[in-house]
């Protein structure tokens, strides 16, 4: 039986994968190698979940990878005409960020409640300045996304008393359709973006959705930066349309110099990090490896993406 290859796209630190040894010959690529390597490969496992690479390398009727799987919940840096097209199998590392970004979220809005960005400000300025802040429980949080973080994060901040709306690609129990969205964000005192990045959700907060928030509502981003057109939230959050931002994620990582989301008052900027915690890294392997063994048995994988939407279905 010839054994079978798996090519990794690498990224620092690489994964730990030795749980398979002698039973897969690893190989290793980067942007400028992953072409001429990946019509020779079995698997590929995308570590380098930020490279765009495997849209440009993907070979288009030559051999290839039967199975593709990302180190990432989403699936847009990959997807391309061609491996959407084809019987590549592609996978994604759904369930491992879930918790932590609910809990990043939930971070983001007692800071945003309890006024803690102000009050590191005037500690800094040693500025003594007393003032109320607010309740969160007893709020309202629309959450755009109703894929597993999605729904981590409502239930994160329902246990803090937050009245939570969940808003998803179709209309079912507990979750609203898009037809409820723009009814659901003029009341919501966070709004919360969370779905994958397909061409229904591109773009999606824009210039009128931000104007239909309430000037009191802070909007979240731990989904995908194109969901947002910036400049639009530049001008809500700069023309007081919404009380601020904190966004995860952004339409170019990382976020350039000049940008004036840096220094506006009100939005907090964080360099992709919600879901990652202490051992991430190892947990996304750990995943991967279990999945291998699956497909090595002839066995079913989980976590397969239906790729014409652009997600893993079922949510």
């Amino acid at each position: 039986m010839t054994t079978p290859t798996l090519l990794v796209l690498d990224a620092e630190p690489l994964p730990r994968l030795g749980r398979l040894a002698g039973r897969v010959r690893i190989e290793h690529a980067d942007e400028s190698t992953l072409a001429e390597r990946l019509p020779h490969a079995d698997v590929l496992l995308v570590w380098d979940f930020t490279s765009h690479a495997v849209r440009r390398a993907w070979p288009g009727e030559g051999p290839r990878p039967r199975w593709v799987h990302t180190a990432s919940a989403g699936v847009d840096h990959l997807l391309c005409p061609e491996l959407a097209a084809s019987d590549t199998v592609v996978t994604n590392a759904r369930g491992v960020f879930d918790g932590p970004i609910a809990e990043y979220v939930a971070g983001l809005v007692l800071a945003f409640a309890k006024d803690l960005p102000r009050t590191l400000r005037l500690q800094r300025e040693r500025t003594w300045l007393h003032r109320e802040t607010r309740r969160v429980a007893g709020t309202r949080a629309c959450v755009v996304g109703s894929g597993p973080i999605g729904r981590a994060v409502a239930g994160t901040l329902e246990a803090l008393g937050v009245r939570t709306a969940l808003v998803g690609r179709a209309a079912r129990d507990g979750v609203h359709g898009p037809e409820d969205l723009d009814r659901l964000l003029a009341r919501a005192d966070w709004v919360v973006a969370a779905a994958p990045l397909t061409e229904e959700t591109r773009g999606m907060f824009d210039a009128r959705r931000f104007g239909l928030m309430q000037p009191s509502a802070h909007f979240v981003n731990v989904g995908r930066g194109e969901l947002v057109v910036e400049d639009a939230l530049v001008r809500a959050v700069r023309d007081r349309w919404i009380a601020g931002a904190a966004l995860d994620v952004f339409a170019a990582e990382p976020l350039a110099d000049d940008s004036p989301l840096w220094e506006l008052e009100g939005v907090v900027v964080s360099p992709h990090m919600s879901g990652d915690t202490v051992g991430w890294r190892d947990e996304l392997a750990a995943q991967f490896v279990e999945l291998y063994e699956l497909w090595e048995a002839g066995g079913p994988l989980g976590n397969v993406v239906d790729k014409r939407r652009g997600y893993v279905p079922g949510h």
